[in-house]
């Protein structure tokens, strides 16, 4: 990585709340925004290891599940009441099963992927938005994925959720973009757990990846926190792609 960038101290002193954040993306964003400052509260589902991803950053346990409305919204309000503003949002949570095909899915795992995936990041939206709008300031991140633009085999359920959620941010933007910054990041694919649940169901062209070309969690971790600097402005109401060679090399990430 490269030496320090003025947009690293974006985060410094900011409230950030974090859904998702118990390992991959989630825990290493957690990890790297704690460094830079931030006052972090983590959302998930209690678990150990959400908790020792709390106690290493000293940030807030929220107790959540995104699929459940009021459980997003007394996360948001726990923040107000403790820190007395929201300054940004992660929609970070994500589940990759079913991996399956749509003849063989079974429904009601097919419909909670849409719960976590789609209705979680507008859950996310609706209980920040407002709050933000109302302190005249915010900044809207959502963890998106190539897999919105493309229909891959087994994923018909995670391909669905992910274009449902960059709409999202597109409409989000359409509606608050004067006032709220909001973005998709499509981090590629990433060396995650969830690429381990990928590789093992066999299904479809990125089950057979090398696990050498998957980025490290810390990548898109980096991304998350540029995205809040004024620096991406360009893409507020759209999505970055750490794909693309120029982000990674703003960012100071290896080829």
């Amino acid at each position: 990585m490269s030496s320090s960038a003025e947009w690293e101290s974006t985060v410094n002193g900011k409230v950030v709340l974090i859904t998702g954040a118990s390992r991959g993306i989630g825990a290493a964003t957690a990890r790297l925004f704690a460094e830079k400052g931030a006052r972090l509260g983590l959302a998930g589902r209690p678990g150990a290891a959400l908790e020792a991803v709390a106690r290493e950053t000293g940030a807030t346990l929220l107790p959540c599940d995104v699929s459940d409305f009021a459980a997003v919204e007394g996360a948001v309000k726990t923040m107000i009441d403790r820190f007395g503003r929201l300054d940004v949002l992660i929609n970070n949570a994500g589940v990759i099963e079913p991996i399956a095909l749509m003849e063989q899915a079974d429904p009601a795992e097919w419909g909670r992927q849409i719960d976590v995936n789609l209705k979680g990041v507008f859950h996310g939206m609706r209980a920040a938005l407002p709050v933000m709008r109302a302190q005249g300031a915010g900044t809207i991140l959502t963890v998106g994925s190539g897999a919105a633009y493309s229909a891959l085999e087994g994923w018909s359920g995670y391909c669905a959720s992910k274009a449902g959620a960059i709409m999202l941010t597109h409409a989000a933007h359409a509606e608050t973009g004067a006032t709220v910054r909001v973005l998709s990041l499509s981090p590629g694919t990433v060396a995650t757990d969830m690429q381990g649940a990928i590789r093992e169901s066999g299904v479809n062209p990125v089950s057979q990846l090398d696990w050498s070309v998957h980025v490290p969690p810390e990548w898109p971790a980096r991304a998350l926190l540029w995205m809040c600097s004024d620096e991406s402005d360009m893409y507020r109401g759209g999505e970055v792609s750490l794909r693309e060679p120029a982000i990674r090399e703003r960012l100071g990430l290896s080829a």
